[in-house]
């Protein structure tokens, strides 16, 4: 029925996807259109947000034509996370997308971590990172004219929501699944933490209002509607981080269940009932899921996927990824094999801005081969150390499977690797329409499709081809993650003499 259907829109740092979906969750048509990122210097890295909206808009008319349909029950964004939008009053961006691979607020990360770096993970869940907290700063400190014009500071998909139901900045909102980035929220009580605020000399008022990811913010313009090709007045939720809606997508609806987000960044959660934050390591950020009642402790690296796009350019003269997995998987795991720190642009998890990426143990006879399947374990060693750092603070929490999703799933050999250093199974999902759909089933909530997150899930995602870890391989990947440790902390050390 029309009014069963849905739209999910992801803006993802890659570029923006929206997807139709019927009420049994069948794919009726989805667009994707590539985004413009603006490098004006080293470390920079803007969007525009009108370009952002109107991808949403070009992409949605994309999905609604090739179905046929003007009509549907919901619409849901998810966006980028960690990056900030100013918007002044009239709801309009005043500043342009400060992405979160930006590393131009690094020295503010400095200066909330010496002043009040435990407090933030305490009270946020997340340290302070490439986030809001220290981009905030800097647009306070360094462009004091531009700041005063700010009303509000929004997300990607909070800005296209507002600008899709013609919103002012009085209406701005942050929904609870990116609090852990905020730098300034009391996470567990969902509210602004006016100690943290005033600390750093923040306003709250420039701070939006706190909702959850399923309220309904408003009703689609009749101007934007004629630019998305859909009927006036469809409801808009508030949606959530594209990070949640993965997870989400993912089934990640009851305890236990892990998720490797194999796409620019990557991405290992797991998902408690409880919130625990992460202050003796600053590792763990500690988010709320898309699911009421439920977190996902989680970490990432800034472009972990990137990494691969980088070696396959710079290094692999254009070669495919199939073609480097072979050259990668001809390479036995070997102790004399070389190690590769993944942080291209900086560690976020913890927060150690600083650190840059490196080969190291390198030897005459390494070959192509070696080199990349260095990268594809640095992430796996990665979340080996992410997923010692849950137990510690979870004994009781088990992983059952490890879900991957995004463009890695499709490695063979990086979900072979995954799983040994694990030691869980890891499975693909059998879907690949990922965050757009996870977004869409929360939009369904919010106008009473589904009498749960997990109810809808359950009905609409389906799991695929699964990899078990290898016994005679654990031993030898738990002796490559404790050097690969000491290897961090020493070049950590090093970056910052």
């Amino acid at each position: 029925m029309p009014r069963q259907r849905l739209i999910g829109i992801d803006i993802g740092t890659q570029g923006t996807k929206a997807a139709l979906f019927d009420g049994a969750g069948r794919c009726l048509a989805s667009a994707f259109e590539p985004s413009r990122l603006h490098r004006p210097s080293v470390g920079a890295v803007e969007e525009d947000p009108e370009r952002q909206v109107a991808s949403v808009c070009r992409t949605m008319r994309s999905c609604a034509q090739r179905a046929g349909v003007r009509e549907v029950a919901a619409i849901g964004i998810d966006g980028q996370m960690a990056g900030i939008i100013g918007m002044g009053r009239d709801g309009r961006a005043v500043t342009p997308y400060d992405s979160w691979l930006d590393q131009r607020c690094a020295p503010y990360i400095d200066e909330m971590r010496s002043a009040a770096g435990r407090e933030i993970i305490a009270k946020t869940g997340g340290p302070a990172s490439f986030n809001h907290g220290p981009k905030i700063l800097r647009w306070q400190r360094e462009f004091p004219r531009v700041f005063r014009a700010i009303a509000a500071f929004v997300q990607p998909g909070g800005y296209a929501a507002l600008r899709l139901c013609g919103l002012s900045a009085s209406e701005a909102f942050i929904d609870k699944t990116y609090l852990h980035f905020s730098g300034f929220a009391d996470n567990r009580r969902g509210r602004w933490d006016e100690g943290l605020c005033r600390r750093f000399g923040v306003p709250t008022d420039k701070l939006p209002r706190i909702i959850e990811p399923h309220a309904v913010v408003g009703r689609l313009t009749p101007a934007m509607a004629r630019a998305c090709g859909l009927r006036t007045g469809i409801p808009v939720v508030a949606g959530c981080g594209d990070t949640a809606a993965s997870f989400l997508a993912c089934g990640a609806t009851r305890p236990g269940i892990c998720v490797d987000v194999a796409g620019t960044a990557s991405v290992f959660a797991s998902t408690t009932s409880e919130f625990r934050a992460d202050v003796r390591h600053g590792t763990l950020g500690w988010g709320q899921a898309a699911t009421p009642g439920l977190w996902h402790p989680y970490a990432y690296i800034n472009g972990g996927g990137m990494n691969l796009e980088w070696f396959r350019k710079e290094l692999g003269h254009g070669a495919s990824f199939a073609v480097l997995d072979r050259r990668a998987a001809a390479v036995p795991p070997s102790a004399d094999n070389p190690y590769f720190i993944p942080h291209l642009t900086g560690r976020v998890a913890p927060s150690q801005p600083h650190l840059r990426g490196a080969w190291a143990g390198l030897r005459a006879d390494h070959t192509f081969g070696h080199l990349y399947r260095a990268l594809l374990e640095g992430v796996a060693l990665e979340y080996g150390l992410y997923a010692s750092v849950l137990r510690e603070l979870e004994p009781s929490l088990r992983p059952r499977e490890l879900r991957v999703t995004g463009g890695g799933e499709r490695s063979a050999l990086w979900n072979a690797i995954k799983a040994d250093v694990l030691g869980c199974r890891v499975v693909r999902m059998a879907r690949g329409e990922g965050a757009p759909m996870g977004v869409a089933l929360v939009a369904g909530f919010g106008v009473g499709l589904f009498p749960s997150l997990n109810e809808a899930a359950t009905r609409w995602i389906r799991t695929g081809a699964a990899v078990m870890p290898d016994g005679r391989r654990r031993a030898h990947y738990a002796a490559r993650l404790g050097r690969y440790i000491d290897l961090l902390d020493s070049l950590n050390d090093w970056s910052q003499a």
